[in-house]
């Protein structure tokens, strides 16, 4: 089975047809209407691969028919689920971007660039995003901003925050 990375959630069906409304969990929703595989399913190891008939996005939102969901009843049948993509169908970001699971497992340095824990999530707050860090025995979370983020190097496996002490 390939890895799989979640960009959705099925919010529920719309009209008769098997229409499904999905709230995107990415930064670049209109990747939806380039992609034609997903994958759906409660978890990433039940995940269902489906081909995308047709996509459009309106006010923020994907509505996808996918062969195979082809009546409404197969369409809630699916509501609450969350929609996944492989690997291989991640689009490549900005040099000054990363993905999430690309942040997970980090090396937490502090600003005299000694280690001092690691990454273990990275969760959507509604300001912003926080780092779960796990520092010893201890997990703190820290804001993803400049003030506190000095720098972010995914080749080499760690990231640099500054006035760490100020969480601990």
């Amino acid at each position: 089975m390939k890895e799989l990375y979640l960009v959705g959630k099925i919010l529920k069906a719309k009209g008769l047809k098997g229409e499904i409304k999905v709230l995107p969990i990415t930064d670049y929703p209109e990747s939806f209407l380039d992609r034609k595989v997903f994958y759906i399913g409660e978890n990433e190891g039940d995940a269902v691969r489906r081909v995308v008939r047709q996509g459009a996005l309106q006010k923020g939102f994907a509505y996808l028919l996918f062969f195979g969901i082809d009546t409404r009843e197969k369409a809630e049948a699916v509501a609450g689920e969350k929609v996944y993509v492989s690997v291989d169908d991640l689009i490549p970001l900005p040099p000054d971007r990363a993905y999430l699971h690309e942040l997970k497992g980090l090396k937490v340095l502090n600003e005299s660039f000694e280690e001092v824990g690691v990454v273990l999530d990275v969760l959507k707050m509604p300001a912003h995003e926080v780092y779960e860090v796990k520092c010893g025995e201890q997990v703190v979370l820290v804001p993803a901003v400049e003030e506190f983020v000095e720098e972010i190097v995914i080749e080499k496996g760690y990231m640099v925050l500054k006035r760490l002490e100020e969480f601990l």
